[in-house]
């Protein structure tokens, strides 16, 4: 009866043992798998995003703070007005609503004017190079 405990016992440790340093020789590979247009779509966003924020035209500044109220600010300013251009842009740690695309200060003053009846902390801007 000891005889067949002991290899009982024996045949546990050797199948721990297998078991063991078969779990332990498993490597951790990840691999992703991507589509190709992946890549140029996230290309083109990037070009799409340097162009907004970085030109030599002048723009307003109609609204800075958080994403919420930033996005509904957005919503109503182009429900108001839908002929003019706007975005939302993020500077650490703010988001900022810039409205317009004007050649000329003059163009961007004018329009400035009458944005601030309606957001009276609007201002003009014109984004470094």
């Amino acid at each position: 009866m000891t005889f067949l405990k002991e290899i009982k016992i024996a045949f546990a440790i050797v199948t721990l043992v297998f078991i063991s340093q078969k779990s332990y020789s498993q490597e951790a590979k990840v691999s992703v798998s991507q589509d190709p247009k992946f890549e140029q779509l996230l290309n083109e966003k990037r070009k799409i995003n340097s162009s907004i924020t970085i030109n030599d035209r002048y723009k307003i500044q109609i609204f800075n703070g958080d994403t919420e109220n930033s996005k509904k600010t957005l919503l109503d300013f182009k429900r108001e007005n839908k002929n003019i251009d706007a975005t939302i842009v993020f500077s650490t740690p703010l988001y900022k609503v810039w409205v317009g695309n004007y050649k000329t200060r003059i163009e961007a003053e004018k329009n400035l004017n009458d944005l601030k009846k309606k957001y009276p902390n609007a201002f003009l801007i014109k984004p470094n190079k």
